[in-house]
């Protein structure tokens, strides 16, 4: 499994890359789309809208199951892939790449000391 270093993690197993400025980009990692299998729908959430930290913000439906999407910090989701949306696939063939999910204005950039190192995130599961 891939675990990009450059890379945050959360226990919900999305990953959040720093952009310019303040602005994070989050997905889902390589691990989290291997357990739900083939993804057929994403529901993702209108630009502007508010999150906080562990807030819903959207679902990923495959094959197997139903996964929601919990924001990874505080701010306000300021891009969504649409690609994602019409090809959702995407998440499966390249999830750290054209399979991202939202871009996130960050509310305080502290809340990115609170992610998971690749390290942390490969124990958590190996676990």
């Amino acid at each position: 499994m891939s675990t990009p270093e450059e890379l945050r993690y959360t226990e919900e197993h999305e990953w959040v890359a720093t952009r310019a400025g303040s602005v994070v980009r989050v997905g889902i990692t390589e691990y989290a789309q291997d357990q739900l299998g083939d993804v057929v729908f994403v529901d993702l959430p209108e630009v502007g809208k508010q999150v906080g930290t562990g807030d819903v913000f959207g679902e990923v439906e495959s094959t197997k199951s139903v996964s929601e999407l919990f924001a990874p910090v505080d701010g306000e989701i300021v891009a969504v892939n649409d690609a994602v949306a019409e090809s959702p696939e995407l998440i499966n063939s390249d999830p750290y790449g054209e399979g991202w999910l939202v871009e996130i204005r960050l509310d305080d950039s502290a809340g990115l000391e609170a992610l998971l190192e690749a390290e942390a995130y490969q124990a958590l599961i190996a676990g």
